[in-house]
C-alpha cells in the first residue's frame, strides 16, 4: 500500500480511481480502530462520519484540509440537532482518522471543547448549561473538577463518578503528584502494574481502574487514543459464586427483625435483584396488576423485568403506604422532593414531588443532594443493609462467606435446579452473555415453562 493512500481516505480516489485501493486502506484503518477498542459494528459509522466531512470539500485532499474547514463542518454538525451519540461518534471518528493519517488539522481543533459542548446536550431533550452542573459540590482540584462536571453531563451516576475519582486520586497519590492534572499518560502504565503485582486485584479491578483513568485523559485532556504502556494483566481467575441453600436462605431471613430490612432482602433473594437495584427501586417500578417488578438502569444501562414474589406482595403494597405516608408528612413539612438524576430533572423536575418517584426503600432523613444543593429524601443507605444482612448471616451460624449479592446468585441457582432454562434465566439476571449465566450451572434447555420466584416456596 502505497504512502499516498495511507496518508488520507479519499486519496485512493484521486489519480487513478481505484476503489479497491480505497477499501484496502479502509481495510487496513478498521484493523487499526478495532485495536484501539472499537466495536466492529461501529466500523461502518466511523467511515460514514469521515466520509460526511470529505463530501462536504470534494477534490480537497483529506491531508489539505484546513482546521477552519473541520471547525466549519463540525459547526454544521452542531446545527442537525443530532443524539448526543452521533455528535461524539463524529468526534471521535475524526480524531482517530486525522491521527491515523498525521493530518496537520488535528491540532487546529480544540476537541476538548468540542466535547465539553456537546457533552451538555442529552439527545433531543432540553441542554443543561454549565451554571446548572456547578450547582452541586464539584472537587476543589481543577482537573478532578472538570472530569466531575463531565462525568455528570454523561448522567454517569453519583457513585460511578465518585468511583472513578477515586482511582484518579489513587493514581496520583501513588506517583506524589500534588495534583490530577500532573498526570500523565507515562504515569498509567506503573500504577496498573503496581495494582497486579502487589496489590494483587482481579481482573475485574484492573479493568475498572483502566476505564477510570483512560475516562480521565479523554474528558479532560480531549484525546481520542491513550498510551497506557506495559502492564501486568492481572490474571486472577473468577471465583464460583458462594450459593446456599433454601434452608440456609430462610435460616437468614429470620435472623432479620427489621420488618423493612428484612423486606428488602426478601426482594434481593426472590427477584434476583443488584444490591442498588434494589435501593433505587422506586414506587412507580412495582407493577402490582402484573406481578412484576421493572428494573431500570441496571448494570451497564439495561432494563429488564423480573418477578413478584407472591409471598412479597401484600409486604410490598403495605411498604408503598408506608412510603406514601412519609411523602405526605414530608410534604406537610414543606419538603417532598426525591433524588432524580441530573439530565431527567431538569426535563421533568416536578416529578421529583410525586410519589410515583419516591424510593420503595427510601432513608431515614432528608439530606443535601450532591447535584442541586436541595434537601431531599434519598433511598436507603446499601451499607446499612450490608451491615444488617451480614449481622444475620452470622447469627444464623453459616460458614459460608455471604452477602447481599448472595441472595441474587441463590436465586439464579434455585431456578436452574428447578429446570427454568438457562436463557430465561439470563432475562431475569440482566446478563447480556449467556456465559456469565453458565458460571452458576451448565446449559439446560427447557424452553416454554412459565417463570416463577423460589421466594413463593419458603
Amino acid at each position: 500500500m502505497d504512502d499516498e493512500v495511507v496518508m488520507s481516505g479519499d486519496d485512493a480516489h484521486d489519480e487513478d480511481g481505484s476503489a479497491r485501493a480505497s477499501e484496502l486502506w479502509w481495510k487496513g484503518f478498521f484493523e487499526v480502530l478495532v485495536k484501539q477498542g472499537i466495536a466492529q459494528t461501529a466500523l461502518p459509522w466511523y467511515r460514514r462520519r469521515v466520509e460526511f466531512l470529505l463530501q462536504r470539500y470534494p477534490g480537497v485532499r483529506s491531508v489539505d484540509l484546513s482546521g477552519e474547514a473541520v471547525n466549519a463542518h463540525l459547526e454544521a454538525m452542531d446545527g442537525l440537532h443530532l443524539p448526543s451519540w452521533q455528535l461524539h461518534q463524529t468526534l471521535d471518528a475524526l480524531q482517530r482518522f486525522g491521527t491515523h493519517c498525521q493530518c496537520s488539522w488535528l491540532s487546529a481543533v480544540d476537541w476538548l471543547a468540542w466535547r465539553r459542548r456537546w457533552h451538555l446536550g442529552f439527545g433531543d431533550g432540553p441542554r443543561l448549561t454549565l451554571t446548572e452542573i456547578e450547582t452541586g459540590s464539584l472537587p476543589t482540584d481543577p482537573a478532578l473538577r472538570e472530569f466531575a462536571i463531565q462525568l455528570r453531563t454523561q448522567q454517569l451516576s453519583l457513585r460511578t463518578e465518585a468511583t472513578y475519582r477515586d482511582w484518579v486520586e489513587r493514581c496520583r497519590k501513588h506517583h506524589g503528584l500534588p495534583s490530577a492534572g500532573d498526570l500523565q499518560e507515562r504515569h498509567l502504565g506503573p500504577f496498573i502494574h503496581h495494582l497486579t503485582s502487589e496489590r494483587q486485584v482481579s481482573s475485574n479491578t484492573q479493568r475498572q481502574a483502566l476505564n477510570a483513568l483512560v475516562s480521565f485523559f479523554r474528558e479532560t485532556r480531549g484525546v481520542s487514543t491513550v498510551e497506557i504502556g506495559a502492564f501486568q494483566p492481572s490474571k486472577k481467575p473468577r471465583q464460583m459464586p458462594t450459593v446456599l441453600s433454601v434452608q440456609e436462605v430462610r435460616n437468614v431471613l429470620a435472623k432479620i427483625t427489621d420488618p423493612t430490612i428484612h423486606l428488602a432482602a426478601s426482594l434481593l433473594y426472590g427477584a434476583g435483584l443488584r444490591l442498588m437495584e434494589l435501593v433505587r427501586l422506586r414506587i412507580k417500578d412495582l407493577d402490582f396488576a402484573h406481578r412484576a417488578i421493572l428494573v431500570l438502569d441496571g448494570k451497564g444501562g439495561g432494563s429488564r423485568r423480573t418477578p413478584m414474589p407472591e409471598v412479597l406482595f401484600a409486604l410490598l403494597q403495605r411498604q408503598v403506604e408506608r412510603v406514601e405516608q412519609i411523602h405526605q408528612d414530608d410534604v406537610a413539612r414543606g419538603f417532598g422532593l426525591t433524588s432524580l438524576p441530573l439530565g431527567l430533572s431538569r426535563k421533568i423536575g416536578s416529578a421529583a414531588g410525586e410519589l410515583a418517584w419516591q424510593y420503595v426503600f427510601p432513608a431515614q432523613r432528608l439530606a443535601i443532594d450532591p447535584l442541586d444543593q436541595i434537601l431531599k429524601r434519598h433511598h436507603l443507605n446499601e451499607t446499612h443493609l450490608q451491615k444488617l444482612v451480614h449481622k444475620a448471616v452470622l447469627a444464623a451460624g453459616l460458614t459460608k462467606r455471604a452477602s447481599c449479592h448472595t441472595f441474587r446468585h441463590s436465586f439464579a441457582t434455585h431456578l436452574l435446579e428447578r429446570g427454568y432454562d438457562i436463557r430465561s434465566v439470563q432475562e431475569l439476571l440482566g446478563h447480556r452473555d449467556v456465559q456469565t449465566t453458565m458460571i452458576y450451572t451448565h446449559v439446560l434447555n427447557r424452553p416454554g415453562l412459565a417463570v416463577r420466584s423460589p421466594a413463593d416456596l419458603l
